[in-house]
């Protein structure tokens, strides 16, 4: 897995110092990697080993398989069911929410206006077993749009990449997705507030430090980094 290595103390951190990991959401890398940041700075007792972003399908996969997971969020709630079902992990609380925009290379070569013009366009969208793939799905079907894309990827991050790359005319993808992205725009499209999704964070095991992030992810700290990167608030509620 492709991790992201947090750097801790060396030869001077505790000698009790615990260690975690998390599984986030390819959608969540930026405001992680800053809410990660600031927990270990006022943690120095507890070490994030690593994060590990890909889509939440694949780490939904990864952790019934046996996957060494102390956090999982999730993009969407589905995928959180699907481990909770597995038998692993404890309640999950919504800590936040995303909605999807259109995004097009910053010079918009095809013109693109509406999901109606994505029908004609060289469209690419996440996999629809992935949640912004299921997502834009959902708002294209709201919409009587039919789209054929001309890739489908595993992961938000997949489709900012082939966008940025001039690989593709238009693509859906969150709306914090595109807020720090220099080379796309993003375009609002009618019905996107009807199709939200609500991000789930869970405890896989009864380690306290994992327990302590959480804690961090949905409070005022966390909350407030989370909407400076363009995130919904998160409702603290349980994951049915």
């Amino acid at each position: 897995m492709a991790a992201l290595a947090l750097s801790g103390c060396s030869s001077d951190k505790p000698a009790d110092q615990q260690t975690i990991t998390v599984s986030a959401a390819a959608s969540l890398h930026d405001a992680f990697d800053q809410i990660a940041k600031e927990f270990q700075a006022e943690h120095p007792d507890v070490k994030i080993a690593g994060i590990n972003y890909d889509g939440s399908s694949t780490l939904a996969t990864q952790i019934v398989e046996g996957a060494d997971v102390d956090v999982f969020a999730s993009a969407d709630e589905n995928n959180m069911d699907t481990v909770s079902k597995a038998g692993i992990g404890n309640k999950a609380t919504i800590f936040t929410s995303n909605t999807l925009v259109i995004a097009v290379p910053k010079d918009n070569p095809a013109n693109i206006t509406s999901l109606e013009d994505l029908a004609d366009a060289d469209t690419v969208l996440c996999a629809s077993k992935v949640p912004c793939g299921h997502a834009s799905q959902q708002l294209l079907k709201n919409a009587g749009v039919k789209v054929t894309p001309v890739s489908e990827e595993q992961n938000v991050t997949a489709v900012v990449q082939k966008l940025a790359a001039g690989e593709a005319d238009a693509g859906l993808v969150y709306a914090t997705d595109v807020i720090d992205e220099p080379d796309l725009k993003s375009i609002v499209p009618e019905g996107s507030a009807k199709v939200v999704n609500k991000y789930p964070i869970a405890t896989l095991d009864d380690n306290p430090a994992a327990g302590e992030f959480l804690d961090f992810v949905t409070g005022e700290r966390g909350q407030k980094i989370l909407s400076e990167y363009g995130f919904g608030t998160g409702a603290a509620q349980g994951n049915g």
